[in-house]
């Protein structure tokens, strides 16, 4: 049985296919997976980067790859009315559903909501009403599983994802999606087929090739 923490933002197209394709990427393998809400802008401005988004001609090709991506691979994804937006709001609400026993966690159900509130439909994510429909489903929720419900904006939440990001960063994550397991990061919707062929064992992880990498020396470094 494999522990695999899945760091996600709902803000992230490409969170949204690798969580839609995890199940199949994973199959035949028995694996517990932790849903881990990050604030993707935190590990950029951390890394002192810029996101695909806030870049122009990449923002363009973002959006026109990500809708093939989909449409590849039987996807939903209807982009949103405006994008990027701030994500806060998403990710606390989802944190404001997590246990006690996991309180850095979402459950998949909420993990899909909050992909499909960004994904599906075309509207807009930041909308106060949708984020208010969209917390009543979750108070719902939580109320049928006899579980409490704690306010998005307050401190208990706001640390639990704050404690992710620094989680985050302490693995070495710089984006997202980004999935962790046996101490080994694998960042990325193409990433899957690498960690599908780590989960299986294929021989390449033992041919020293991962550990070179980290040994490449640097060339030249940009001012």
């Amino acid at each position: 049985m494999k522990d695999i923490q899945f760091f996600y933002d709902p803000i992230s197209p490409y969170a949204h296919l690798a969580f839609a394709a995890l199940p199949q990427a994973l199959m035949g393998h028995s694996v517990v997976l932790h849903h881990r809400p990050v604030l993707f802008a935190g590990l950029l401005k951390a890394h002192g980067q810029l996101g695909p988004a806030e870049i122009p001609a990449k923002r363009d090709w973002t959006y026109r790859q990500v809708q093939w991506l989909a449409h590849t691979q039987g996807i939903r994804l209807d982009l949103p009315a405006t994008h990027p937006f701030n994500p806060l709001p998403l990710l606390r609400l989802g944190l404001a559903t997590a246990v006690d026993e996991a309180p850095g966690e979402t459950s998949r159900y909420v993990t899909e909501l909050l992909f499909q509130h960004v994904w599906h439909g075309g509207a807009d994510a930041a909308d106060p009403a949708r984020l208010a429909d969209l917390q009543a489903r979750l108070q719902d929720h939580m109320a049928q599983r006899g579980r409490p419900w704690l306010a998005p904006d307050s401190d208990t939440v706001k640390q639990r994802l704050r404690a992710n990001g620094e989680e985050a960063l302490a693995l070495g994550l710089f984006g997202v999606p980004a999935l962790v397991v046996d101490g080994r990061l694998f960042w990325g919707f193409d990433a899957l087929p690498m960690l599908k062929a780590w989960l299986d064992g294929d021989a390449w992880f033992q041919g020293g090739a991962w550990e070179a990498a980290a040994r490449t020396a640097v060339g030249v470094q940009r001012r």
